[in-house]
């Protein structure tokens, strides 16, 4: 059998053809999975997770200047112990730690200078600063409903519900303004870890009527 040259050429140009419409086409599909995963990491950003970075010390050693931490916006109602992120009594992002939720009576502090939330201590060498105090200044607050009353680790470094009790008539912060809850801190990566809910805070705290 023979094989006539000239078809042989007419074909060359059509293999070469459908290379280079295979290039194009793996090119077309390689931009749109990055616009794809460009399009989703803005809406979990938007919607689900975001970064925060931590601005001062009043978080210390639970969460130290520079740090850089993820929020969940989809946490639900925040609770007791929860290191939240918050737009705070500046109108600025804010965290601190969640010590009593609408309808607690949070008090410092019981002859054992313990807070207590609803008349039950709260045990707080797992998170408070090294060689700090619980308050420097007693208080007790009735935290209205759909507010949370909040306060930094570093009690003596952090301007949180005590000091704007005291300028501004109420310390607590609406439910509304949580941005959300910090879950995890993952820079630098040396100090990344899960931000878990203090043991103290899973007993009861129902105020007795």
């Amino acid at each position: 059998m023979t094989v006539d040259p000239e078809a042989k050429k007419e074909n060359e140009p059509e293999k070469g053809k459908r290379k280079k419409s295979s290039g194009k086409g793996g090119l077309r599909e390689s931009l749109f999975l990055l616009v794809c995963g460009v399009v989703v990491a803005l809406l979990l950003q938007a919607f689900v997770f975001q970064s925060f970075w931590i601005p001062s010390e009043s978080m210390e050693n639970t969460l130290v200047e520079h740090d850089r931490v993820i929020v969940n916006k989809l946490h639900g109602a925040s609770e007791r112990g929860d290191i939240v992120v918050f737009k705070g009594w500046g109108n600025e992002d804010t965290i601190k730690r969640v010590i009593a939720i609408g309808g607690d009576t949070v008090k410092c502090c019981d002859a054992q200078k313990r807070i207590t939330v609803n008349g039950v201590p709260i045990d707080e060498g797992d998170y408070l600063y090294s060689m700090d105090f619980p308050s420097g200044d007693p208080f007790e607050k009735v935290v209205p409903q759909g507010r949370l009353w909040v306060m930094g680790d570093h009690r003596s470094a952090s301007a949180d519900s005590r000091d704007h009790e005291v300028h501004e008539g109420d310390g607590t912060i609406s439910e509304d303004d949580v941005v959300g809850r910090a879950f995890a801190i993952y820079w630098p990566f040396s100090r990344a870890t899960i931000l878990s809910t203090p043991e103290t805070f899973t007993k009861s705290f129902t105020k007795v009527r």
